[in-house]
């Protein structure tokens, strides 16, 4: 997930793909082709740029002529890599250091889209790339060719996987979190096929269970202990009402009327401010991760439970003792410095 400052939360979209974000471009980047149907894709994790020497680099050479050649020779080098591009006929050229401007001028002559200086770890990992030996040292270069590639560089630079516009930082973050858990639950529904109702429908059902059961088989105090966790089992629905903005308490009365009649997937519906069942609204999540809520809650309950001592720091409750006083006379003597009159004795 990208975030892009300005705009509004609707400007978000997603992009089925791999992208990435526009990088440093030169003169000449504007002319190359953006869009391309199977194309070949070379990835490279070497330099195509002219660069100047280190530093303490010496060239000794007896004549001017030997000099012009080390020159013509830096330039054949990257001429030789770029040619060797060429031939290939990969039509995308991707690397992970930096493509300059003489690169970049020559690929868009012969409509080839370059890219240097771009997420190559994520290009790796998510399109299973293999990163080629260097073009001056490799026989063949290794391409990979997609069904379709489309490269966008417009101008808002809105390329990721999927973009969410930046609005107020707690927001977004709001925003992030609830897409992961959203994909989460989508990944876990996949790999167990068995589903309940969501909308606190199960809490619901769970609840009205055990207050059925406090009351007819348990007759000592453990009855109060049933019932009070039947009653925390309402605050995932009384939760849920309470962040769509609904009357939680008119709201959970319908839903325990529900229950008792045995509608087991009524739940909170958001759409019309009221309850539904919420099975036939495919309002759906896994069993799995709605038993191991429901056992994570208990165990951590019954840990806080089991506490029955308590350490207590005797220097912390220690009350601090109030700072002391300036003696009498300290704040005038202070004030006596350079530029200032004593006064008369």
């Amino acid at each position: 997930m990208k975030k892009i400052p300005g705009g509004s939360l609707t400007d978000s979209l997603f992009v089925n793909g791999v992208a990435f974000k526009k990088t440093f471009s030169y003169a000449g980047f504007e002319q190359q082709p953006k869009s391309f149907k199977n194309p070949k894709i070379v990835c490279l994790n070497v330099e195509l740029e002219l660069k100047s020497e280190k530093d303490n680099a010496e060239v000794r050479v007896e004549q001017v002529s030997e000099y012009q050649a080390i020159v013509d020779a830096e330039w054949q080098i990257i001429y030789n890599k770029m040619e060797a591009l060429y031939k290939t006929g990969a039509k995308i050229v991707l690397s992970k250091l930096p493509i300059g401007d003489l690169a970049t001028q020559y690929f868009a002559d012969r409509d080839i889209f370059c890219a240097g200086r771009d997420l190559f770890n994520l290009l790796v990992l998510i399109s299973t790339l293999s990163i080629s030996e260097p073009v001056a040292r490799s026989r063949s270069v290794k391409l990979v060719v997609n069904d379709s590639t489309s490269s966008k560089t417009a101008q808002q630079q809105r390329l990721a996987r999927w973009f969410s516009v930046e609005v107020p930082s707690n927001f977004i973050a709001e925003v992030e979190r609830s897409l992961h858990d959203a994909i989460m639950i989508v990944k876990r529904a996949i790999k167990n096929n068995t589903i309940v109702a969501g909308g606190g429908a199960c809490e619901m059902e769970v609840s009205a269970y055990l207050h059925h059961y406090a009351d007819n088989n348990v007759r000592n105090k453990q009855q109060a202990i049933i019932k009070s966790f039947a009653k925390a089992l309402e605050v995932i629905p009384r939760q849920l009402c309470d962040n769509a903005g609904f009357d939680a308490t008119d709201i959970l009365n319908k839903l325990r009327v529900e229950h008792r009649k045995g509608n087991v997937w009524a739940g909170v519906d958001f759409v019309g401010e009221g309850i539904r069942d919420n099975m036939e609204a495919f309002v759906w999540e896994p069993a799995l991760v709605k038993v191991n809520a429901i056992q994570a809650a208990t165990e951590a309950s019954c840990l806080i439970l089991s506490v029955d001592e308590t350490i207590r720091n005797e220097e912390s409750a220690q009350p601090q003792a109030p700072q002391r006083g300036l003696p009498p006379g300290a704040a005038q003597r202070a004030l006596r410095g350079r530029g200032r009159g004593m006064p008369r004795r």
